[in-house]
């Protein structure tokens, strides 16, 4: 293939790893591309303990696929402008800052899905919220879904605190009952959109 120009791709791979974590590093994949020197190549690993798995993924900058799949902490950022559908997925908790990271990257976002039992370190009382110059809130202007089933919740409050997120669209929203039930204090709360 000495005349290609150019080489646009997406890769993502799963593997079960049981106990055993001794698979390459985002460095050694980067290294793998030295020869690509006309595609900006990004990658990284992802780790996950609790389910002895590991994911790779591998692309070239820019992308143009139009979902992204079970995305986690270590999301290295960029902008995505052909991506609709976004899932969201990790062991580790996701902190307000991780959210806006997302919009940034994902400005047409129109449906996302989120999945994490662990609760934010960095949570604050809605009403300091109000203010806080470093908790902005965060603006969804495409965003016509949300599916917020399999997660704590500090995601619902996350959505659905006014002082959290402000939505441009009506959203459908797929959600346990109970657990919106009691984010909303049976649909009391006060600043719950």
């Amino acid at each position: 293939m000495p005349r290609l120009n150019q080489f646009m791709f997406y890769v993502r791979s799963s593997m079960y790893t049981g106990y055993k974590f001794n698979l390459s590093s985002t460095e050694d994949i980067q290294r793998t591309f030295i020869d690509f020197r006309n595609n900006e190549i990004i990658s990284y690993v992802n780790h996950f303990l609790e389910r002895k798995e590991s994911q790779c993924r591998i692309f070239s900058y820019p992308p143009l696929m139009n979902c992204y799949g079970d995305i986690t902490n270590y999301f290295p950022g960029g902008l995505f402008k052909y991506v609709r559908l976004v899932s969201l997925y990790d062991e580790q908790s996701f902190e307000h800052e991780f959210f806006l990271r997302i919009v940034q990257s994902f400005p047409f976002m129109e449906e996302l899905t989120v999945a994490n039992q662990k609760p934010q370190n960095r949570k604050q009382p809605y009403e300091s919220n109000i203010d806080s110059q470093n908790l902005s809130v965060i603006e969804y202007s495409f965003l016509s879904a949300l599916i917020i089933i399999n997660v704590h919740d500090d995601y619902i409050e996350e959505f659905l605190l006014d002082t959290k997120a402000y939505f441009q669209n009506n959203v459908y929203l797929k959600i346990n009952y109970e657990s919106l039930k009691r984010v909303t204090q049976f649909y009391k709360r006060c600043c719950t959109s």
